[in-house]
């Protein structure tokens, strides 16, 4: 029986014999290379790295014998396309949904409210538990509230920073710090004067108003080096993907305006077709020709400036809370991750509960967004102030002692979404017809996300899928917007 034709004139024995490289084992890499080779595609990832995942690492602690992240990566309900991703390779058991989260009060008045929907649509279904937070007056209750009608209806396409917008609003100093910084710097790891009135509106409408799951948090229960390393590596290999590590690229190869290879930095060289350039936005110019890497729209990728996150682990003899998670309001420390209730005990002997001296205890990973100050502070400095609040939130377990302390910072952990920062992000296809681009970094809609390299992955997917006539749209739909919302706010 013949072959089909495509539009292009490509057999599907063409198609499948038609080689895409990708340069980066991150998130946008792979959900590139899960795409193209479910469709055919003869895919190679090249990773400079001996390892997957790009900037969600771990590394083992040589004090505790224990696998630790280098920071917590979670996902929102509103998060459509990584969940996409994360069942088509295998591994969305190994992310657990919170369908409630715990947000702990200021000092001085530290009550531990649940966070949950209730039975109202959205976007009422978080209203109940947001009237149970003591620590804000009713008066800053009701700004809060109008506050959050304001920014549902405001479809301006001006940006500004958000602190600019706030103020505007009218919205409270306390009201600023304890509610509208607190959800945004973990969601965007910046401050309110650095944050785009889009992006913030963005997690905003998304994630907590138009639809009563955008909300849910799902948290990885291993570490990620086993969702990446063999849980996804395991997938797409299966799948007949081809992974390099330890395979850095020197620079893409380019002859008469196409790209033929990409050069290693050991001088040897690997061919292709397609090829989908998937590094950190501040690694894209390197890698490419000097022509190429001054046009404007390629070297606006320069302007963006990044964020760094930093992840304190502590481990304790004895349990000092039994929540899985805590967000903390007016603290140093911002999300709190119980590592032993939270992972799963097939991960390692070390965590289901008994640390590696043979002590019954815990891990908590405790994570500050924006991170920026602590460059002035020592690694023992920051370990023993998170201690310390942590000891002031849960008094009662003042005989937990303390074993040890680490602190990981990523540097640059993500762009920082700047009033203005849409502009100086490149679409997925490059100048060059076979050269795409992937990253969060690119133009997706979405912030630094896990969500938005997913998304990037699958439109650069789709870029190469359009070339070789077999044209799909991959990017999964949003979560719809309930009935209620979409009448009070459209």
């Amino acid at each position: 029986m013949p072959d089909a034709t495509f539009e292009t004139g490509l057999t599907k024995a063409a198609v499948e014999r038609r080689r895409v490289v990708i340069v980066g084992g991150g998130l946008a890499g792979l959900a590139a290379a899960s795409a193209l080779a479910s469709r055919g595609l003869a895919v190679t990832v090249l990773e400079s790295r001996p390892r997957l995942g790009g900037r969600a690492s771990s590394i083992i602690d040589r004090e505790s014998g224990e696998t630790i992240d280098n920071c917590q990566h979670v996902a929102m309900g509103c998060c459509t396309s990584f969940r996409h991703f994360c069942e088509a390779v295998g591994c969305a058991d190994l992310f657990e949904t919170q369908r409630e989260l715990f947000f702990v009060g200021p000092p001085g008045n530290a009550k531990v409210v649940r966070f949950a929907s209730s039975s109202w649509p959205a976007p009422l279904h978080l209203a109940s538990s947001f009237l149970r937070m003591p620590w804000f007056s009713r008066a800053e209750k009701l700004k809060i509230a109008i506050g959050l009608r304001a920014l549902a209806r405001d479809h301006s396409r001006a940006d500004c920073s958000f602190q600019d917008w706030l103020n505007r609003q009218r919205q409270p100093e306390a009201v600023q710090r304890r509610f509208w910084h607190l959800v945004l710097v973990s969601a965007l790891s910046e401050s309110l004067d650095r944050i785009s009135f889009r992006h913030a509106r963005k997690v905003f409408v998304d994630g907590f108003l138009a639809n009563r799951n955008g909300w849910q948090v799902s948290i990885p229960t291993v570490p990620l080096d086993d969702v990446y390393e063999f849980r996804i590596a395991t997938t797409l290999r299966e799948s007949g993907v081809q992974i390099r590590l330890k395979a850095g690229v020197k620079r893409l190869q380019i002859v008469e305006g196409c790209v033929t290879g990409v050069e290693l930095r050991d001088g040897s060289q690997v061919a292709g077709d397609d090829f989908v350039l998937a590094v950190p936005h501040y690694l894209v110019q390197a890698l490419l020709p000097e022509q190429l890497a001054g046009v404007a729209e390629v070297a606006a990728v320069d302007r963006l400036e990044t964020a760094p996150i930093a992840s304190v682990h502590l481990w304790y003899d004895q349990p000092l809370t039994e929540l899985p998670h805590a967000t903390f309001v007016d603290r140093l420390s911002q999300w709190m991750f119980n590592r032993t209730v939270l992972s799963d005990a097939r991960s390692a002997t070390t965590r289901d509960g008994v640390h590696a001296d043979g002590e019954v205890g815990c891990r908590l990973q405790v994570v500050i967004s924006a991170a920026r100050d602590l460059s002035t502070m020592s690694e023992q400095e920051v370990i023993a102030k998170v201690n310390q609040e942590l000891r002031q939130i849960w008094p009662e377990r003042h005989e937990a002692r303390l074993l040890s302390g680490r602190m990981i910072t990523e540097h640059r952990a993500v762009f920082s979404p700047l009033p203005g920062v849409d502009e100086h992000r490149p679409i997925q296809q490059s100048p060059i017809p076979n050269l795409q681009f992937a990253g969060d970094w690119t133009r997706t809609g979405w912030p630094a996300t896990m969500e938005s390299a997913v998304r990037s992955g699958y439109l650069a997917a789709e870029n190469v899928l359009d070339r070789v006539g077999q044209p799909e749209n991959m990017v999964p739909a949003d979560l719809p917007a309930a009935r209620l919302y979409r009448l009070l706010f459209s």
